[in-house]
């Protein structure tokens, strides 16, 4: 499961648990564009409570729609995650030196504040 949420004029906050089906991802993906459409110079707090791979139409979903997530990449400035999985931390936080413009920092999900913060500054 996954829910987007907008958190004010510039910031969404997803959450995701579980596995995403295609139908899953297909919805997600239309909420991210849809409530990042007004967004500039935005962030996102991405808490990941329970992860497991997407099922592999989800994937081709989400490869199907690699032209509007790097649009979405483009308007947002920082990426807090929220993780107590170290590998994840890690790939997010190399992900960020991939997008030019982002900065992605990880944080263990007791850490929220300090992601908050870190968002705000």
């Amino acid at each position: 499961m996954i829910k987007v949420i907008k958190n004010g004029t510039d910031r969404l906050d997803i959450e995701l648990s579980g596995k995403l089906n295609t139908e899953e991802m297909k919805v997600a993906l239309d909420e991210l564009c849809d409530k990042s459409k007004d967004i500039e110079n935005g962030k996102i707090l991405y808490e990941i409570i329970d992860f497991h791979l997407p099922s592999l139409g989800a994937i081709a979903v989400e490869f199907s729609r690699l032209p509007s997530i790097f649009d979405l990449m483009k308007k947002l400035d920082r990426a807090a995650i929220l993780t107590d999985k170290t590998w994840l931390k890690k790939v997010s936080e190399f992900e960020g030196h991939l997008v030019p413009g982002l900065e992605i920092k990880a944080f263990g999900r007791d850490q929220k504040e300090a992601a908050e913060a870190w968002l705000s500054s």
